[in-house]
Order: C-alpha cells, then structure tokens, then sequence
C-alpha cells in the first residue's frame, strides 16, 4: 500500500520535544511512522551522536571540533555514555507510545561513510583518512544495528522494520570533496568498491536481522546504483535534486517491490504551500516517466524532502499531513 513516512528529524530543543514528536509522528503517519531524531536538544541526540550510540564496540567522546573515537567501549566518555542513555530514554517513550501497535515502522541511523567523514579518529582528523578505521568503524555500526534492531523489535513485537540507513555526506567521499581538518586540503577520493565493501556490511546486518534497508540520501548526486548495487532494499531520495540518471534504477526498485521513500514536500514551510493536487499530479508525472502506474508501485511512500529540524512545529506537522494525504490520493 502506498503510504506516508517522515524523513527523520523533527523540530524542538528539549525533551518534552521528543514526546511531541513521536505524538505528531503516530497521528499523521499511521501507515509508516518512525522513530523521529529532535537534533535542537544537542550533540547527544545529533544524527552523528545518536548513531555512535548504536555502533557496537567502539568507544567516543565529544570534543570542541565533534565527536571522536577513544577505543574500545571500556573508552568511552561522559558524552557518549550520555548519548546512549538518550538513545534508551527516547525508545521507552517510543515504546510507551506505540502500544498495541502492527505494521511497517522505521528507524534511522548514520551510514558508515557518513559516520567516517564527520568522526574523528582518536589522533585527529576523520575516520575517512584510514583504511583500516573507517572498516572497524563500519562493522561496529553494523554489529551495533543487529542489536539494535532487536531491542526495537522487542519494544514494538509486531512492527515490521525499515531501516534507514542515512549517506548524504556519500556522494562527496566517492568525489572526494570531504575536507580535511585544517580546511586546507581534501581527502581522497574513496572508489566505489571500497565503498560499496562497508555498506554491504551494514545493509546485510540490516537483513540478518529480520528488518528492510532503505539508504538514504538527498544529494543531487546520489549514487542509486551504487547503493542497490551494496545490497539495500530501497532508497530514500529528494525528487527536487533527484537527476534523470537515476530515474532507471529508481524505477527497477519499484518494479521489485523495494520502497522508494519520495521527497515531494517542502522541508520548510515555503511562501506558497503546495496543495495535495499539486503534489500528487507531481507524483504522477514522475511515474508516468518510469512507465509505472500508481496500481502496479504499492511499495512507493511519499516524504518530504528532507528532514524538518529546520521547520517550525507548525510546518513540520502540516507538511506530515500533507505526505499523508497525497499518499491517500495515489492510492487505487
């Protein structure tokens, strides 16, 4: 069934925040609601900080430049014990929220390239710059998913689990436009090989452990091919920046099945609000491109473009019930 998700992040600074977020979340989403990120509390519950808090083995800690790895999980420091303990308290609330909840539900995490180029390594500057760190931190995130898919499944016994997997720093390590700490240089260019090695560690994990992968990532550049290539299920991509290239492989997905999570409303809230005909005929359009029919692309779910830390509460809800209700539209 065509349905209506959220990209991750919501709006807020505190942690009443988080508790209206999932509120929000399971009313306007009902048919694929996620664990939604509220960034504005801090670094703790940042995509990067509340990804460390999942990897598996690796200890870190919060420095004035970012995070930063320390070690082994004996290392870790006030913040990363912190960033975990946010993680728990947030999934209670989740938990407590959901009861006697069925159906698809997602969760999202930093993919590995997107941890490597924004983690520093425990001398300085990024994960990226070491072959042999950024594999261990890879299969740390994909050892630390299996257990944390299991505690979710656990909190929500009869959710079927989406895994996001987010890369929007991807396309840059493939082009090697990831700067270095000093600012000054840029580090190299990862092949795509090598890249597609640590994501097939984490999109198996993702299955091994009974839940679907979908990667996302909003660049202008993303690297569909890549990524199904790597193994995930399906993608999650902003139709804004989405290239002509990409259209085949997004089509393929479909065609087997796989969810394509389509951003088609404004992140923030834009000085002419798009009406639901709008973006279902938008919707429509790029089908008709594809030669698929809303009949025939159940696995399709409609996002916004990206996610909403950057709206306002009232945009952030409004743009959820308008993904909903434009899903409702392309419904046979």
């Amino acid at each position: 069934m065509i349905a209506a998700s959220g990209v991750g992040s919501m709006p807020g600074d505190d942690t009443a925040a988080f508790e209206h977020a999932v509120r929000v979340v399971l009313e306007e989403l009902p048919d694929l609601p996620h664990v939604p990120e509220v960034p504005g509390r801090g670094a703790h519950a940042s995509m990067t900080g509340r990804s460390l808090a999942v990897v598996a083995d690796l200890g870190a800690d919060l420095q004035p430049a970012g995070w930063r790895l320390t070690g082994g999980p004996g290392s870790s420091g006030v913040d990363h014990r912190r960033a975990k303990s946010l993680l728990a308290q947030d999934l209670d609330v989740v938990e407590e929220l959901t009861q006697g909840y069925a159906g698809r539900f997602k969760i999202q995490v930093a993919g590995p390239w997107t941890l490597a180029a924004t983690v520093e390594r425990p001398r300085g500057d990024r994960v990226l710059a070491d072959h042999g760190a950024r594999r261990e931190l890879a299969q740390a995130l994909a050892e630390g998913l299996r257990g944390h898919v299991a505690d979710v499944r656990r909190r929500i016994p009869d959710a079927e689990l989406l895994v996001q997997v987010d890369e929007p720093v991807l396309p840059a390590v493939l082009a090697g436009r990831v700067p270095t700490a000093s600012g000054f240089h840029r580090h190299r260019t990862v092949h795509p090989p090598d890249a597609s090695a640590a994501l097939e560690w984490v999109f198996a994990a993702v299955r091994e452990a009974g839940a679907t992968a979908v990667a996302h990532c909003c660049a202008s550049d993303v690297p569909v091919g890549l990524l199904t290539g790597a193994g995930t299920a399906g993608v999650s991509v902003d139709l804004d920046v989405l290239p002509a290239a990409a259209y085949d492989d997004l089509a393929g997905i479909l065609e087997q099945g796989g969810p394509v999570l389509l951003g088609v409303v404004p992140s923030t809230a834009p000085a002419s609000p798009p009406s639901d005909t709008a973006v279902t005929e938008r919707v429509l359009r790029l089908l008709e491109m594809l030669g698929l029919d809303p009949e025939v692309s159940p696995s399709l779910v409609v996002t916004p473009s990206c996610g909403l830390a950057g709206a306002d509460g009232t945009w952030a809800r409004r743009a959820l019930g308008l993904c909903r209700t434009v899903a409702a539209n392309l419904r046979p």
